[in-house]
């Protein structure tokens, strides 16, 4: 762990199984980022979207959360759709895309082999989510994609597991006035199983809309 943890680290090299893949990803791959992905937003959002960690050929190359993936299809379509976002397509650092009210981060910011990072390194990465968690908005919304990323939240947060269920479409009211929304994760896997339908995806996000009153 570092001693001093900030919300994200570029060099951050505490799990020796994801540093070293990524190495090999830069050597494979030299023209992907293939570096811990940093947050992508506004420094204090009402909406914090916690995802589970890069792909290989999305947020690994591009160096944004959920851009150039499949994944962020959806969620970026939606963040327009609901007013968090000037653009409906995210393909680049240099597509001029913005965010409002919102940011996106990872509860796992490097490359995971497979993509499946295990539980020693999420355990490790979520002191940086924990600093980051104290960044947002007092009234603000956490939105976690899938039950890694909302167990990942609930462990930051200092919270007992039990007391707040991973259910799609539930929200969880926090005692400091925070709110955790939980929904499946946008991925290939659920959305062409249908195990998330965009129709489910934008119940949420008028949900979060409606709460926040934007």
């Amino acid at each position: 762990m570092p001693n001093t943890p900030s919300q994200f680290e570029l060099d951050c090299s505490l799990c020796p199984r994801l540093n070293d893949f990524l190495i090999d990803n830069r050597k494979k791959y030299p023209d992907y980022h293939a570096r811990p992905v940093p947050p992508f937003g506004v420094s204090k959002p009402k909406l914090l979207i916690v995802g589970l960690a890069p792909g290989m050929h999305g947020a690994n190359a591009t160096g944004r959360p959920f851009t150039g993936d499949h994944a962020g299809i959806i969620l970026y379509e939606m963040l327009y759709q609901y007013g968090f976002s000037n653009k409906p397509i995210s393909t680049d650092l240099k597509d001029g895309l913005k965010l409002k009210h919102a940011r996106i981060t990872n509860a796992v910011k490097c490359l995971p082999p497979e993509n499946k990072p295990i539980g020693k390194e999420i355990n490790t990465c979520n002191a940086y989510l924990h600093e980051e968690l104290k960044t947002i908005d007092k009234k603000a919304i956490i939105l976690c994609l899938g039950l890694i990323s909302h167990k990942a939240v609930i462990k930051a947060l200092g919270l007992k597991q039990s007391d707040f269920p991973f259910v799609h479409g539930k929200r969880h009211k926090l005692d400091d006035g925070r709110q955790i929304m939980d929904s499946y994760h946008c991925s290939r896997y659920n959305t062409n199983t249908k195990r998330l339908t965009e129709e489910m995806f934008s119940d949420v996000f008028k949900k979060i809309k409606t709460e926040l009153k934007l």
